[in-house]
């Protein structure tokens, strides 16, 4: 009975991810993403580009991972791609958090858990690097699609291809739409060169 009171409570605290907000724009502009939106969407977008996966990805554990990939932002906060100042102590607030969230958990599943986190984190292995590169192509095009809304203030070019090159490396097959959104973008005057 404890594992189910502890089970209950984990699903309690993680309601509160629907609280945290994201600069990304929901595609209808209405408002901005929260971490959970965007957790669902990549662990969608992990069954959808499956087919361009590298061979020895595998699937269910990417959508685990994509799910609990962003979990320790309930504690930490979310940090901005491209907040080189908010960067500095990222690591640290997360590694905090992941100790704190996946403590909760029953014995075995809070380390399977951070486990998956810290995979993610380290993008080391075929899992982590298909999950990674989704995670930066969901935002890419929901920027696309709301005409570069996050980048528009300080982010160039350079910089939105350093970080999409994740996706080049994962997803080869991938890139060429990549590059045309990229391209599109600069002709569009969202991204500056």
């Amino acid at each position: 009975m404890d594992n189910i009171k502890k089970l209950i409570e984990f699903s309690a605290e993680i309601d509160k991810m629907k609280s945290v907000y994201r600069r990304t724009l929901v595609i209808d502009k209405s408002r901005t993403e929260t971490d959970a939106e965007h957790s669902w969407h990549l662990a969608m977008m992990v069954e959808l580009f499956k087919a361009y996966a590298k061979p020895e990805v595998n699937i269910d554990r990417c959508i685990k991972m994509a799910l609990v990939h962003d979990l320790v932002e309930i504690y930490a906060g979310d940090t901005f791609a491209y907040d080189v100042k908010g960067y500095e102590d990222k690591a640290q607030r997360e590694l905090e958090a992941a100790e704190k969230l996946f403590a909760l958990l029953p014995d075995g599943q809070g380390e399977e858990y951070k486990s998956l986190w810290l995979e993610f984190d380290e993008e080391k292995t075929p899992d982590a690097l298909y999950t990674c590169a989704l995670d930066r192509l969901q935002p890419l095009i929901n920027n696309y699609k709301t005409q570069g809304h996050t980048w528009v203030d300080s982010v160039t070019y350079d910089m939105v291809e350093k970080r999409m090159l994740k996706i080049k490396a994962a997803m080869p097959e991938v890139w060429p739409e990549i590059q045309e959104m990229l391209d599109d973008s600069v002709r569009q005057g969202w991204l500056k060169k």
